[in-house]
């Protein structure tokens, strides 16, 4: 189980996003990394955006000058997905884990919550559900299991069909 986890959170946007992301992002993280079996105290940073300052890294980062909903940038290539031992190596220190935390650092995740497909998956997502629709909090949850299991795997994103 792990004890102790830190999410940094940076909004560029003003916009409200209208429930507990923090609880989301909290739960799914702590989860994530049990089922994952990672050894270690983590870190995060989680990072809203819109859909101009996505575009912009999308185009910077991926040569794809559009936006998307979410965008994970590793601090380290596991191979296999989520092979924790490179970690062990001396060089990894100080490249993978925080110099006055000791925890390591898992990565950005990038969420542009105003990008006209957040609210396009949530129509997608609820056509698999019996009810037909399906929650902005459940839409976001799902989006960022996906760019955080991008965060621990060395799939890249355009490998991924989601």
């Amino acid at each position: 189980m792990v004890s102790r986890m830190t999410i940094l959170v940076e909004k560029e946007t003003d916009d409200e996003i209208g429930f507990d992301y923090e609880e989301i992002l909290g739960k799914v993280i702590i989860k994530a990394i049990e089922l994952e079996k990672c050894p270690y105290q983590c870190e995060v940073s989680v990072t809203f955006t819109d859909d101009n300052g996505i575009r912009e890294l999308n185009r910077d980062f991926r040569n794809l000058d559009v936006p998307t909903d979410v965008l994970s940038f590793p601090m380290a290539d596991y191979s296999p997905p989520a092979d924790f031992s490179i970690l062990g190596e001396d060089e990894a220190a100080a490249m993978y884990f925080n110099p006055e935390s000791g925890e390591l650092l898992l990565g950005d995740i990038i969420i542009s919550l105003l990008f006209n497909t957040f609210f396009e998956n949530a129509k997608n997502f609820s056509s698999f559900l019996s009810s037909g629709t399906i929650s902005l909090p459940c839409t976001f949850t799902i989006i960022f299991i996906f760019g955080f299991f991008l965060l621990i795997s060395n799939i890249g994103i355009d490998e991924c069909d989601i």
